[in-house]
């Protein structure tokens, strides 16, 4: 079956309403740096869209291209980050994160029936819509008015977005054995596990010292799986990836141009402001100093 990981994490992205389990988000790409979203996890089905842009969207160990008008539907509990590739300006990257719950309650003969085969189906995490595809016109078309739906909100709107899902979701159910498959072996399932729970505690902990031991405690294995995990998942070290993310913090509340410099790199626990500056040029090509007065 699908990954799981514990209620804690799960509790982690909840949607914007309990009556209406599903939210919508848009415009996220233009504000993270280099248009680059971290990895990240939710229980929800995912589906996003690349508007005018090539996206590399990353599910697990896997890199799928999107071009623009392309979509990709999300099993739940996976875990998925997203780079932009190409385009002058941010894709809009227009999403919607969701509970089975919106079609039907769990535990109806409905949602057990057409829900369950895909959030259950461990070589299926994800499903590929391209947009040039004429027998998925269909499919692109309910993605759109889903969009549609949010951002104008008409009449009844939660009605039509319920209905399309669900349309989407009985296409699924009536193609689920033509779909490609990508099985993960169970070693790759946990060392998921593991690197989810790695993360969990980078992104809580990033403003306070961390080690490579605290990490690999995080997750209960040693200190060189901890590093295998990261090297599968993330082509990085532990320690790599703790510094990206803490840059990542910085270069936001450097953006929002109320902080100073020494204040961001003791936020986002840089023990050297020295060292902060450097890293901060480094991956961004620009001093912090000068991207906080863009800010402002």
């Amino acid at each position: 079956m699908a990954v799981t990981i514990d209620h804690q994490l799960k509790e982690k992205i909840p949607y914007e309403s309990t009556v209406f389990p599903i939210s919508f988000f848009h415009d996220e790409l233009a504000n993270l740096p280099q248009w680059n979203g971290p990895l990240h996890w939710h229980p929800g089905f995912e589906i996003a869209t690349a508007e005018n842009g090539t996206l590399d969207y990353q599910v697990g160990e896997k890199h799928i291209i999107l071009n623009a008008g392309d979509s990709i539907l999300v099993n739940g509990n996976l875990l998925h980050g997203i780079r932009q590739i190409s385009g002058d300006t941010a894709d809009p990257l227009p999403n919607i994160v969701f509970s089975g719950s919106l079609i039907a309650p769990e535990g109806s003969q409905i949602y057990k029936k057409y829900i369950i085969p895909f959030q259950q189906c461990d070589d299926l995490p994800f499903v590929v819509f391209p947009g040039g595809n004429e027998s998925l016109q269909k499919i692109n078309h309910l993605i759109r008015d889903i969009h549609h739906c949010f951002r104008n909100q008409p009449p009844c709107y939660e009605m039509m977005i319920q209905r399309d899902v669900s349309h989407i979701f009985e296409y699924i159910y009536l193609n689920i054995n033509t779909f490609p498959r990508h099985k993960s072996n169970r070693i790759q399932l946990v060392n998921q596990i593991r690197l989810q729970k790695m993360l969990d505690f980078i992104y809580s902990h990033y403003s306070g010292h961390i080690s490579l031991k605290d990490l690999a405690r995080a997750a209960n294995v040693s200190r060189s799986e901890a590093g295998r995990c990261f090297k599968a998942f993330m082509n990085c070290s532990p320690i790599e990836k703790l510094i990206r993310h803490r840059l990542q913090m910085a270069y936001k509340m450097l953006a929002e141009g109320i902080y100073t410099v020494e204040e961001v790199s003791n936020s986002c626990g840089f023990n050297s402001v020295n060292y902060f500056r450097r890293q901060f040029k480094a991956k961004y090509g620009i001093a912090p100093r000068k991207h906080c007065n863009l800010g402002k």
